[in-house]
């Protein structure tokens, strides 16, 4: 993991994302001797945050699958369970 102050960030930015791509290893930008935030790759991006986000979304329509099976009456399937939440979403 690289530590650059800001000032370096501003004349190099294009060096540092090449390097950033090159070796997918996270940038620390610093101002005052304070690490402000972190250049990541894409990769590491949609690893980290997309696919948690995806993750949520999964969890939340498995919740709204079990609550809308709990709730029904005469044993409703898994199928017209889906078939009622993707009504919704459209």
């Amino acid at each position: 993991m690289r530590n650059v102050n800001a000032l370096e960030v501003r004349n190099r930015l294009g060096a540092l994302l090449d390097e950033l791509e090159r070796t997918g290893e996270p940038v620390i930008v610093s101002k005052g001797r304070r690490p402000r935030a972190v250049l990541i790759s894409v990769e590491d991006f949609k690893r980290r945050f997309l696919d948690r986000q995806t993750e949520e979304q999964r969890r939340t329509l498995l919740d709204r699958v079990k609550a809308a099976q709990a709730a029904g009456v005469g044993g409703v399937d898994s199928l017209t369970v889906l078939r009622s939440l993707r009504g919704e979403l459209r």
